[in-house]
C-alpha cells in the first residue's frame, strides 16, 4: 500500500509539474511607449517586430500617448524589435525565447526626431 501511495504521489507531481510548465509556455506579449529626446511620448512612430524564424515583420504605429503593443508571441521563438520615426531608427531589442516572463516591456528613446 505505502508503493501505491507514493507512486500516486509521483505520478500526481509530475501531472502538476507538466501542466505549469505547459502553462509557462503559453504565448507571450510585448508592450512599451516611444519617447523622444526630450522625454515626451511619441505619436505616430513604427514600431517594427521581427520573427527569427520566419523574418516575418508585423508592425504597430504608436498611440498619442506613444504606446505599443504585440500579442500572442510564441515563447518558442526570439524577436527583434525597434522603432522609427520621421526618418529616425531606433537601436534593435531582442525579445529572447529564454525570457520565461509572459509579459515584456521594451521602451525606445528616439534621437534626432
Amino acid at each position: 500500500m505505502r508503493k501505491s501511495v507514493r507512486l500516486t504521489g509521483l505520478v500526481l507531481v509530475l501531472l502538476l509539474s507538466t501542466a505549469l510548465f505547459a502553462q509557462a509556455k503559453g504565448p507571450k506579449s510585448l508592450e512599451g511607449k516611444v519617447w523622444s529626446e526630450s522625454s515626451t511620448p511619441i505619436s505616430g512612430a513604427i514600431v517594427y517586430l521581427q520573427d527569427s524564424k520566419s523574418n516575418s515583420i508585423r508592425t504597430f504605429i504608436s498611440t498619442k500617448d506613444g504606446e505599443y503593443r504585440f500579442g500572442q508571441l510564441s515563447p518558442d521563438i526570439d524577436y527583434q524589435v525597434w522603432a522609427q520615426y520621421k526618418g529616425s531608427k531606433s537601436p534593435s531589442k531582442t525579445v529572447s525565447s529564454f525570457d520565461s516572463r509572459k509579459l515584456v516591456t521594451i521602451d525606445f528613446h528616439m534621437k534626432n526626431e
